[in-house]
């Protein structure tokens, strides 16, 4: 009984209608054998007609190669390649020469800014010791006048300008001031009071 079971159920599975065909073998009966014919045709209409394919096939190929030239178009190309490069080589001296000049410019502005920056400093050295020597020379009136009786100086400080004046009189010790306001006139001692008053 059991083998009776097993034969109908391989029967019944045998049954069940037409195969399902893979996809592989789909491609074949749809693409591959189509196009392995449609070439075999191409190639014998090609035979028949001459054509040589190999050929043909290299030209389509071959699209981007250059062709041989003859010597005259060689030639023609030399002499403009060789043009074109002695303009370059024209363009790129006058660059230099004009980098050179350039340099030359800069280094002699470098040059001048230097002499100039030297005179500055020479100036500036010769301020000082002008500076410094007229402080010497300032510290040495204001000594004579320390040293200058009341009487003496008061009659030079009343003849000097109100500004070199007032600038040795507040150089001066307070009691030699006051010793020259003494011996000045009341109206020279008021002027020069009002003056340092006023500093």
């Amino acid at each position: 009984m059991a083998k009776k079971n097993n034969q109908k159920k391989s029967l019944h599975t045998m049954d069940n209608g037409p195969r399902k065909i893979g996809l592989g073998k789909k491609i074949l009966y749809l693409f591959i054998i189509p196009l392995l014919f449609a070439l075999a045709l191409l190639l014998t209409f090609a035979q028949i007609t001459n054509i040589n394919v190999f050929e043909k096939a290299k030209e389509l190929t071959s699209f981007g190669e250059d062709k041989p030239l003859d010597d005259n178009t060689k030639s023609i190309r030399l002499e403009e390649r060789v043009v074109s490069l002695q303009a370059e080589i024209q363009q790129k001296e006058v660059q230099i020469n004009q980098l050179h000049d350039e340099i030359e410019n800069s280094e002699k502005s470098q040059e001048s800014l230097l002499l100039e920056q030297e005179n500055l400093l020479q100036e500036i050295e010769e301020l000082k010791r002008q500076n410094e020597q007229s402080k010497r020379d300032y510290a040495e009136v204001v000594s004579t006048f320390e040293k200058m009786s009341a009487k003496s100086a008061a009659p030079v400080i009343s003849n000097m300008s109100d500004a070199e004046a007032m600038r040795i009189l507040a150089s001066l010790k307070p009691d030699t001031v006051a010793k020259i306001y003494e011996k000045m006139s009341p109206q020279d001692a008021a002027k020069y009071t009002e003056l340092m008053t006023k500093q």
